[in-house]
């Protein structure tokens, strides 16, 4: 789905150019959640085109980042940024899929006709023949040529409870897409998938951000598919986070301090990195996932 303000506001949209401020900026930000402060003193800065992933075990605030982003829920200290205005002022250039949906396999609705939602599912009534036909024309295109970026062309004419999982995901990036966003937030888009289709997903993602452009900010709980393609991550744990390169963060160094008990950072032969000694947080706000357990975890 899409995130889309009143029809004046799309107006204001502008472009991050070079030397402009970072596509997403937060600067000593922290988030209370019931009461709880769950993280704070985050610093992160995503420029244009940069693949960022948000990472860390389950109930730590993951998807409450992309609610502060959204505008959903405010900051409780800190300063927060997108596009270059307060969260939630600029969300017509926001595309936004949220965590993971299951359609039945009764549901008739074409996948076409879900990308288009994306378009003008915000509006009603039956279109009136006359001027705005061009305009249609130009939508139907609009449709055909994202179903054709995110390689879904094959089957988009297929009732979306036909599709597989990694279809009907293909299908929900064009929606999230259709209106050229500036900005792609992904709340967990590997999730339920093989692993064939989380690196199919990956690599669409990583196409999206080198050559379209658009920044891709992705929570994620395993970062092995996506972690040739990442510009940037975020780990959150304990109530605080770390960002920079996968290579700064993603150490066993960095992750102890973060944790403050012993982690290590392991790289099995098939190069797939695991993080042993890494504690489970408890799940005690609205995110999703509840906690796991156990003390190894593959990153």
């Amino acid at each position: 789905m899409s995130i889309h303000p009143a029809e004046e506001d799309r107006t204001e949209m502008v472009r991050i150019g070079p030397g402009a401020e970072p596509v997403v900026s937060l600067r000593g930000a922290a988030v209370r959640v019931g009461g709880r402060i769950l993280w704070s003193g985050v610093d992160l800065a995503v420029g244009a085109g940069e693949f960022t992933a948000v990472l860390g075990p389950n109930g730590v605030g993951k998807s409450t980042l992309v609610k502060i982003l959204l505008g959903v829920l405010p900051a409780a200290a800190g300063e927060v940024r997108v596009l270059g205005a307060a969260p939630g002022e600029r969300n017509a250039a926001v595309g936004y899929l949220p965590q993971r949906r299951n359609f039945d396999a009764s549901v008739r609705i074409r996948g076409v006709d879900v990308v288009r939602l994306g378009l003008d599912g915000d509006q009603w009534g039956i279109p009136v023949p006359g001027p705005g036909r061009a305009k249609r024309r130009a939508a139907r295109a609009r449709v055909d040529q994202v179903i054709e970026l995110v390689g879904a062309s094959k089957y988009a004419h297929r009732p979306i409870g036909q599709c597989s999982g990694g279809e009907q995901q293909r299908l929900l990036i064009a929606q999230a897409l259709i209106r050229r966003p500036q900005l792609l937030l992904l709340d967990e888009p590997l999730d339920s998938l093989d692993l064939t289709n989380q690196a199919a997903i990956a690599c669409l993602l990583g196409k999206i951000c080198h050559v379209e452009g658009v920044s891709v900010v992705m929570v994620a709980h395993d970062v092995n598919p996506i972690l040739h393609h990442l510009d940037r991550v975020v780990y959150i744990a304990e109530g605080g986070a770390v960002s920079g390169t996968p290579a700064e963060v993603i150490t066993s160094a960095t992750l102890t301090r973060l944790y403050r008990t012993p982690v290590e950072v392991l790289r099995t032969s098939d190069g797939r990195l695991v993080v042993v000694g890494q504690p489970e947080a408890p799940a005690v706000h609205t995110d999703r996932h509840e906690s796991g357990g156990g003390h190894a975890a593959g990153v």
